[in-house]
């Protein structure tokens, strides 16, 4: 999980991006590129400030337009360069998206309630979350593998891709990343790296007690 040898003190910050309208509105989002409200460009600038204290050593990002301008905020405080990677997208949810959340409930009851259970569903027609995992924890941890000891990359990306990366990380079954709550707008978690792979030090941090607005809830 780790690359093998002995742990040499890595990072990873999984950072959502910021609040866009469809969050707001509990409308699924996926792959639709929507852009930032100017709450969550706020959010980003915020955040980016904080995250900047990590002293990352390097950025990578979702190439959708709400995880490129949350990235942009920390490329500006930072200097440092973001690379942009389509297999860090949200989840493509098919006829899913652009729905809300009460017109999914509606429309698509029992396929929600059995992702919900943990079933391997294609929500929408679309990706499975192991699927998604399979695209986007490689893409993190060839990064990963290139930070020098005690480094820390920043991955901005989207709710449900952080989920299932984390829980692909930490080597956790597919049908218990459920167990891993939600990410608020801009807020992040960090994975270290332990003797005997990658560990969950922070999950949800960085504005609490802020609402969970998204697609994995």
């Amino acid at each position: 999980m780790s690359g093998g040898g002995a742990a040499r003190g890595r990072r990873i910050v999984l950072w959502r991006h910021g609040q866009t309208a469809w969050n707001v509105e509990r409308r699924f989002q996926g792959s639709t590129d929507i852009e930032l409200t100017g709450t969550g460009v706020a959010q980003a600038r915020r955040a980016a400030r904080l995250l900047a204290s990590m002293r990352p050593d390097a950025i990578v990002a979702s190439d959708l337009s709400r995880a490129r301008a949350t990235a942009a905020e920390l490329t500006a405080v930072t200097g440092l360069a973001a690379s942009h990677h389509a297999e860090l997208r949200e989840t493509y949810a098919g006829v899913w998206q652009g729905l809300t959340h009460d017109e999914i409930i509606e429309r698509f009851g029992e396929q929600y309630a059995a992702w919900k259970r943990g079933e391997p569903v294609r929500r929408g027609g679309g990706e499975l979350e192991s699927e998604v995992a399979d695209r986007a924890a490689p893409v993190v941890l060839s990064h990963a593998e290139k930070l020098p000891d005690d480094g820390t990359l920043v991955v901005v990306s989207h709710g449900g891709t952080i989920r299932t990366t984390i829980g692909r990380l930490l080597g956790l079954e597919a049908s218990s990343w459920e167990a891993l709550g939600g990410l608020s707008n801009c807020c992040w978690s960090v994975l270290g790296e332990g003797a005997r792979g990658w560990r969950l030090m922070e999950h949800n941090a960085g504005t609490l007690p802020e609402p969970v607005l998204g697609d994995d809830d």
